[in-house]
C-alpha cells in the first residue's frame, strides 16, 4: 500500500521565529542608543510583575551572531525582528541626528542573516517609542508631529528603507497597535502608562486617548507605506504592511445577543484597525459605541489609509467565548471567558490568564480574515507560555509538552486552512525564538522555544523547537533541515 502524501504549503512559505528589539537586545546605553519609553517604565518600581527591566534582556545586541547560529541550526526560512527607533535616531525626531552605529548594527545583522540563508522580516516599530518624542510633544497623542516623525524614521535620511531595503523585502510598519493604544493609554499597564486610574497613573484619560492614539498610529502606518510605495517599492521589489493582533471570538451560546456580542468583540479587537486599512471605514459598531470620541479621517487621509497594506499581518494566540454585557469598551462592552456553559474550559491553561489552547479558533480566524479582507495572510506571531515554566529546572522546562500541544494544534489548523479551506497564507512565525523580557510580566512568563538561563545567558532548545523544525521540514517542498537540533545541556548553544 502506497504511503499517504503529506499535505504541503507553498514552496516559498516563510517559517521561523519572531522577537522584538526591546525584549532581547539589552545594551540600552550602548553605541549611541537613546532611551525609549520602555526604558524608564520598566525600571519604575511596580510596573513589571517581577521588577525586571530591559537593561540586559537576552543580551542579544552583543550575542546576535550566536542567535543567528541558533536560527540556522533550526533550519528556519525567515526571522522576524524589530528595529529600535531610538537606536537609529536617539531622540527620535525628524530634525534630530541619526546614529550611524545603530544603523551599522542592523546592517550587519541583516547581512549575517542572509549569509546564513535566512530571510529578514523587519518590523519598524514594536512599542519602543523614543522617550524624546514622548517628552517633547506627547508622542502618539500628537498627530501632526508623530506622523511626520514616524515617516521620517521610516525614511530617516534614507536609513531604514534606503540603507536596508536592498536586502529586506518584507516590511511591517507597526506591531499590534491595539496594544499600544489600549495597554499604553487606556489600561496604563504598558509604557507610557497613561490611564484614568489615578492609582496607576497621575495623568491620562482612558475615555479619549486610546482612540486618538489608534487614529494616529493608523495614519503613521499609512503615510510610511505611501512613502515606501512611491520612492522604494519599484526599485527594491519588497512588500510592506502592518501586523495586527486579534483573537477569535465565539458566542457563549446561540442566543442572538451573544452572537451579536461576538461580532462586536471582533470589530473592536480587529476591525478597529483592519476595517479602515482594508475596507476604508471604522466599524459601524465602534461609531455607535464611541460617538464623537472616535476620530474621523479627512478625505485626503482616507485615500492614503485605504489599501495601505500589501497583505494581512496577523498576531494571534487564543480564542474567547463572548457574552453580551459588561462595560469595558476595549472589549466591545462584552464579557470574555474560557468557561463553557457546562463549566468546562476551552483548552489547556497557559501561564498567562488570558491564554488557553483552542486550535479550532485559529483556523476559524484565518478563514474569517481571508473572507472579510481578501488579502494574503502572514501569521507573524503565535505562541504559548507554559504554566509555571520559570520555576522548573532547565531539563524539565525543555520538555515543554503543553507548548508542543499548542503548536501541534496550530500547525494542523494552518495546513487545513490552506489545503482544505483555500486560505492564502504566506508565513508562520512562532513567538518566540527565545524566552525574553515579556513586557509588564518581566521574566516570569516564558514564551520561547529556546530556554534562556538569564544568569548565564546560555540557550537550551526545547521540545517545541524540535517539533516545529520537523513539522515545517515535512510540509514545505524541498525544505530540509541539514543540522540536528541540540536537545541537552551539553549540546546547547554556549553563551
Amino acid at each position: 500500500m502506497a504511503a499517504q502524501s503529506v499535505p504541503q504549503l507553498r514552496k516559498d512559505f516563510l517559517w521561523g521565529f519572531a522577537t522584538a528589539s526591546f525584549q532581547i537586545e539589552g545594551s540600552l546605553d550602548t553605541d549611541g542608543r537613546g532611551p525609549s519609553i520602555w526604558d524608564g517604565f520598566s525600571r519604575t518600581p511596580g510596573k513589571t510583575l517581577d521588577g525586571g527591566n530591559g537593561d540586559v534582556a537576552t543580551d542579544s545586541y552583543r550575542r546576535y551572531k550566536e542567535d543567528i547560529a541558533l536560527l540556522k541550526s533550526y533550519g528556519v526560512k525567515a526571522y522576524r525582528f524589530s528595529l529600535s527607533w531610538s537606536r537609529i535616531i536617539p531622540l527620535g525626531g525628524r530634525n534630530d541626528p541619526v546614529n550611524e552605529q545603530g544603523i551599522a548594527f542592523y546592517s550587519n545583522f541583516i547581512d549575517e542573516l542572509i549569509k546564513n540563508g535566512i530571510v529578514p522580516f523587519v518590523t519598524l516599530y514594536h512599542w519602543d517609542l523614543p522617550q524624546g518624542l514622548h517628552d517633547r510633544y506627547g508622542g502618539w497623542l500628537n498627530k501632526e508631529e508623530v506622523v511626520a516623525d514616524f515617516v521620517n524614521y521610516s525614511k530617516a535620511s534614507f536609513i531604514c528603507f534606503e540603507r536596508f531595503g536592498d536586502r529586506v523585502k518584507h516590511w511591517l510598519t507597526l506591531n499590534e497597535p491595539w496594544c499600544v493604544a489600549v495597554l499604553g493609554y487606556g489600561r496604563g499597564v504598558f509604557a507610557p502608562g497613561r490611564s484614568s486610574d489615578r492609582n496607576r497613573s497621575t495623568e491620562g484619560d482612558s475615555s479619549t486617548e486610546p482612540w486618538i492614539v489608534a487614529h494616529n498610529l493608523i495614519l503613521s502606518h499609512a503615510y510610511a507605506v505611501k512613502l515606501y510605495r512611491e520612492e522604494f517599492k519599484a526599485k527594491q521589489g519588497g512588500v510592506i504592511g502592518i501586523t495586527l493582533n486579534g483573537d477569535w471570538a465565539i458566542p457563549y451560546d446561540d442566543s442572538p445577543e451573544n452572537v451579536a456580542a461576538a461580532q462586536a468583540t471582533l470589530d473592536v479587537a480587529i476591525g478597529w484597525y483592519a476595517d479602515p486599512i482594508y475596507l476604508g471605514f471604522y466599524p459601524p459598531y465602534m461609531k455607535q459605541m464611541l460617538g464623537e470620541r472616535l476620530p474621523e479621517f479627512t478625505a485626503e487621509e482616507l485615500a492614503v489609509v485605504k489599501g495601505s497594506s500589501d497583505f494581512y499581518g496577523q498576531n494571534t494566540y487564543t480564542t474567547n467565548l463572548i457574552k453580551a454585557g459588561g462595560n469595558d469598551e476595549f472589549q466591545g462592552n462584552n464579557i470574555q471567558t474560557f468557561t463553557r456553559p457546562d463549566g468546562t474550559q476551552l483548552g489547556t491553561q497557559a501561564h498567562c490568564a488570558w491564554l488557553q489552547t483552542y486550535p479550532e479558533g485559529f483556523r476559524a480566524l484565518l478563514n474569517y480574515l481571508w473572507k472579510r479582507y481578501k488579502m494574503p495572510i502572514y501569521v507573524t506571531e503565535n505562541g504559548f507560555a507554559v504554566k509555571n515554566e520559570n520555576s522548573l529546572p532547565i531539563e524539565k522546562a525543555q520538555n515543554d509538552t503543553d507548548r508542543v500541544e499548542y503548536f501541534e494544534g496550530a500547525t494542523e489548523s494552518l495546513i487545513k486552512a490552506v489545503t482544505e479551506d483555500g486560505v492564502d497564507i504566506r508565513s508562520y512565525f512562532a513567538w518566540s525564538l527565545l524566552d525574553n523580557f515579556e513586557w509588564a510580566d518581566g521574566y516570569d512568563t516564558r514564551f520561547g522555544v529556546t530556554y534562556v538561563d538569564y544568569k548565564t545567558q546560555q540557550r537550551y532548545p526545547k521540545a517545541s523547537a524540535k517539533f516545529l523544525v520537523k513539522w515545517f521540514g515535512e510540509h514545505i517542498p524541498s525544505d530540509k533541515v541539514e543540522e540536528p537540533v541540540p536537545t541537552s545541556k551539553e549540546q546547547a548553544v554556549e553563551a
